[in-house]
């Protein structure tokens, strides 16, 4: 992306951080909110002029500037910083004259090392974190469907909390180590049971309900409170598991 890509568009309700994305998919002009950046991404077909994304922004300015004033504050990685990890607050410590760790002690996400390499380390922490929490329920849950993935991958996705390649590849948002364990277990269920039935037809989801019986509150907790997640240390855009 260069410059002309992202700039700050003057509407009616104010200024707003635009990214303009030009995708060979589109067949119209779209827009949606990036939670985590708290800027608008303005969707443009091969052969659309940026007019026609200019008028779509004219005519939802106001749904633009409610939904990003709707947006939680976002949480900077830094020391004293609060992040729910498994659903539990912890508060980040730097202790710079440590030897080299990151650790979970006493209700505090501790971090050695220089001040500057701290967000990266945070992250680091809670990727590896996530990928031994829902690595094994990958392979649990499989197992009982008779199933076996053919890769699992930890990612910052964009535009989904986990999905379910046709080749059988699994990938999670590492993000999701910061939700509740029974989402956690839900969205694994989610996309385990997608090795067996490739759609959302009645079949897959008594699948997801059978490995997650608490499908549908987890579901709810995610509606409501998973842009929190993409808002910690800048993520992504929420959208469902599919």
């Amino acid at each position: 992306m260069n410059s002309k890509d992202s700039e700050i568009v003057v509407l009616p309700s104010g200024p707003v951080p635009v990214r303009w994305r030009r995708s060979k998919r589109a067949r119209r002009v779209s827009l949606r909110i990036d939670a985590s950046g708290g800027t608008v991404i303005v969707t443009l077909p091969c052969r659309a002029s940026r007019a026609l994304g200019m008028s779509l922004l004219l005519d939802h300015a106001t749904w633009v500037k409610e939904r990003l004033e709707a947006l939680p504050h976002p949480i900077l990685l830094r020391d004293g910083a609060e992040i729910p990890i498994h659903g539990e607050t912890f508060r980040v410590r730097h202790m710079p004259c440590a030897r080299s760790f990151t650790r979970l002690e006493a209700g505090e996400l501790q971090v050695s090392g220089d001040v500057e390499f701290l967000p990266r380390r945070v992250r680091d922490f809670l990727a590896l974190e996530a990928k031994r929490a829902l690595v094994p329920q990958v392979a649990t849950m499989a197992a009982r469907l008779g199933m076996q993935p053919n890769r699992v991958t930890l990612k910052d996705t964009r535009t989904r909390w986990g999905s379910c390649s046709a080749s059988g590849n699994l990938a999670f948002s590492w993000r999701l180590v910061m939700a509740p364990r029974f989402v956690q277990h839900y969205v694994v269920a989610h996309e385990v049971a997608h090795l067996r039935e490739m759609n959302h037809g009645p079949t897959f989801w008594k699948l997801v309900e059978a490995l997650s019986p608490q499908m549908q509150p987890a579901m709810a907790w995610l509606k409501q409170e998973g842009v929190r997640l993409l808002r910690v240390g800048c993520g992504v855009l929420l959208v469902l598991p599919g």
